[in-house]
């Protein structure tokens, strides 16, 4: 009897890459009190990179589990159930892209201000 794929490694960093990390991530987002745009957008694109990471390792794990032998592994991977998995690294690919969004969207409203700003001590200096 061959080991189950809940035991391999693929399985524990998908575990880690679709829940502790970004557990974390949020966590630690929502316990700053300040937190500079860099910082953000470092996070963001961690989090759209370890949804990449889950998408692999659950089609990786998938894979697998056709040449298991066991029903379970099957199941869980190669049914119905499979895609609430990949609801996960879609829902925080998504969040980060709200975040990315976010800080451009700040950022173009500085950026405008300050063009307007100029403009206008432009237009008295005439």
């Amino acid at each position: 009897m061959g080991k189950s794929i809940f035991f391999d490694i693929e399985f524990i960093l998908l575990v880690a890459s679709s829940l502790v990390i970004p557990i974390a991530i949020y966590v630690y987002l929502f316990k700053k009190q300040a937190i500079s745009r860099i910082s953000i957008l470092l996070f963001a694109s961690v989090l759209i990179a370890l949804s990449a990471v889950d998408v692999y390792l659950l089609q990786s794990l998938a894979a697998s589990a056709k040449s298991s032998l066991s029903a379970a592994e099957d199941n869980v991977f190669s049914s119905g159930l499979s895609i609430a998995l990949y609801i996960l690294p879609a829902v925080f690919a998504g969040i980060a892209v709200n975040l990315v969004s976010h800080i451009l969207s700040r950022h173009l409203d500085e950026a405008e201000l300050e063009f307007r700003h100029k403009k206008g001590r432009m237009g008295k200096a005439k």
